[in-house]
């Protein structure tokens, strides 16, 4: 992984100086809220609904142990010895005190860490597919231009103050693990006719109150060209861009608005202008970062002991069979480690079980970690002999649920009890539907089923994208929630369709549960998923069965 220059690091203690004094100008009295805010905003630091919360950046979710464990000391001194770990990769710290804040950032820079563009209209933490340098599929790994977009787009003079704020996902599979067509900017890494690597570059993606799937502005942009090129998509929309109606000023509206044509061609004309001016400089640092990111020396195969646990213990048999996903490598996995454990806040870990992951990260992971857009955390690399004692430290520590990718593995944005832009509670729904189909022992039955639940029309929970989305809205005061089916966030995404009128807090987890035993009803046979029922069905016969109650009451009446 990226290790810091002697450039970084001078930059980043910088950056931590500065606001050092700017946090002191704040709390004598120098500054207002008002005057700070830009300020803080520069630095990752929001004001939520009861305090203040630290978002730091995990670049394209990639870290190690020693910066693991830093996390957990920063959340067991400064914090309430918690994380939550965020579906951009991120981490937040939800109740710092404002005055503590210069002293976190320096302990972040200690291991190589900040908050820097993590919030602001500006372009923020680059993410990643969290399988990245592992995967099986992998075309490349897409981690060293993640690194290099990274450094171009930090502190960038011409693009501190966008419109609006501005995402960038990287995928190297085709099994689109990032949601690239959910991101003001996705690439795709592919390879031409000629066997060249390259980018496929998607444009306007997003969700919040217009979701918009990314369209193509460019099947094949080389990597000598692609820094140039995604500078003049910057460019463009940073001129274009709508300054005037913040709810209209992402870069999804200016491609709404003017047509993927126009874009395509006013980016090839900057392009053209600006492609000079890196002469292959960015092609050196890129060459620089990628030897950085060399795969680790994997051993030989050693299975007899996974062999056998696998074979006698039922209990971690499931484990592998839900929380591991196959490995380039011959006798490794990569392993899973759900945040998602049967009524418990999803994304949240203690600073005991972040300690827990740093040190089987070095014990046993060649000292990789990565966070994954849906709130879990990832062992990339794990010989399968190791894989028995890790399952045993994960039970201890409480994150050995083996529910990945299953009904309870819910994506859930922080919502009532934490942020002031939201209108009703996710993280108790995301609670209790897991809890009732663990109540249940429905879910292995069940299968894959992605639910994801936001608590406003922001859309924090990318619930646009989940085979089951939930939205809470309020209603004249009462908390409403609106479900839509059939979304889906891979190389073929698509927004979920909605479903009719919402409904109230205390009816949204059994209007779940009647959508999940129609789905049982209707599937073809167990192999069938839940995603693949609705595209065969369509709505109707879910629709029917998730306003049932409702249909009854209004013929007995």
């Amino acid at each position: 992984m990226y290790s810091y220059t002697d450039f970084d690091e001078a930059f980043v203690r910088e950056r931590v100086a500065q606001f050092r004094a700017q946090v002191e100008r704040r709390i004598d009295g120098s500054l207002t809220e008002d005057e700070f805010k830009p300020l803080r905003l520069m630095n990752g630091l929001y004001l939520q609904l009861h305090a203040y919360m630290l978002r730091v950046a995990i670049p394209y979710g990639t870290l190690n142990g020693r910066q693991m464990r830093q996390l957990a000391m920063i959340a067991r001194r400064w914090d309430k010895g918690y994380g939550h770990f965020t579906t951009r990769q991120n981490i937040q710290f939800n109740w710092p005190e404002l005055r503590d804040v210069p002293d976190m950032l320096d302990a972040l820079a200690d291991v190589q860490m900040h908050a820097i563009q993590t919030s602001g209209n500006t372009i923020r933490n680059v993410t990643a597919d969290h399988f990245a340098g592992a995967a099986e599929d992998e075309v490349a790994d897409p981690r060293p231009v993640a690194e290099l977009i990274r450094q171009w787009s930090t502190d960038h003079p011409e693009f501190q103050f966008l419109p609006r704020k501005f995402k960038v996902a990287v995928t190297g599979s085709p099994d689109d693990r990032a949601v690239t067509a959910a991101h003001d900017i996705g690439l795709r890494i592919v390879r031409n006719e000629e066997g060249q690597i390259g980018y496929r570059v998607l444009v306007g993606g997003g969700l919040g109150r217009t979701p918009m799937i990314g369209k193509v502005l460019n099947d094949f942009v080389s990597e000598a060209d692609l820094l140039p090129y995604l500078e003049a998509i910057v460019a463009v929309y940073n001129l274009l861009g709508r300054r005037d109606n913040k709810y209209k000023a992402r870069i999804k509206i200016t491609v709404h608005e003017n047509g993927i044509e126009d874009i395509a061609a006013r980016v090839d004309e900057e392009f053209t202008r600006r492609k000079s001016l890196f002469s292959g400089v960015d092609q050196e640092m890129l060459t620089a970062i990628r030897a950085q990111f060399a795969p680790p020396a994997f051993e030989a195969p050693q299975t007899a002991a996974f062999d056998l646990a696998f074979a006698e213990n039922p209990v971690f048999r499931s484990f592998v069979d839900t929380n591991t996903a196959a490995h380039r490598a011959p006798g490794y996995a990569i392993v899973t480690v759900s945040l998602k454990a049967h009524g418990k806040t999803p994304g949240d870990a203690t600073a005991a079980q972040m300690e827990v992951l740093a040190d089987l990260a070095e014990r046993y992971g060649h000292d990789e970690l990565r966070i994954s857009h849906e709130q879990n955390v990832i062992l990339p690399h794990v010989a399968k002999r190791h894989l028995p004692a890790i399952h045993a430290a994960l039970s201890t520590a409480g994150l050995a649920t083996a529910n990945v990718g299953l009904v309870s593995d819910i994506i859930a944005c922080p919502g009532m009890d934490y942020c002031a832009l939201a209108t009703a509670r996710s993280i108790p729904v995301a609670q209790q539907i897991a809890t009732r189909f663990d109540e249940l022992k429905l879910e292995h039955d069940i299968g894959a089923l992605k639910i994801k639940i936001s608590g406003c029309i922001n859309a924090c929970g990318h619930h646009h994208v989940g085979h089951i989305g939930i939205l809470g809205l309020d209603r004249a005061g009462v908390e409403n929630y609106q479900i839509t089916l059939g979304g889906d966030g891979g190389p073929d995404a698509v927004i979920g369709e909605r479903t009719g009128p919402g409904f109230a807090y205390d009816q949204i987890v059994p209007a779940i549960e009647r959508l999940v035993y129609a789905y049982l009803d209707l599937r073809e046979d167990r192999e069938e998923t839940f995603l693949e029922t609705y595209r065969r069905l369509g709505m109707e016969p879910f629709k029917a069965a998730l306003y049932e109650d409702e249909e009854a009451r209004a013929d007995a009446a």
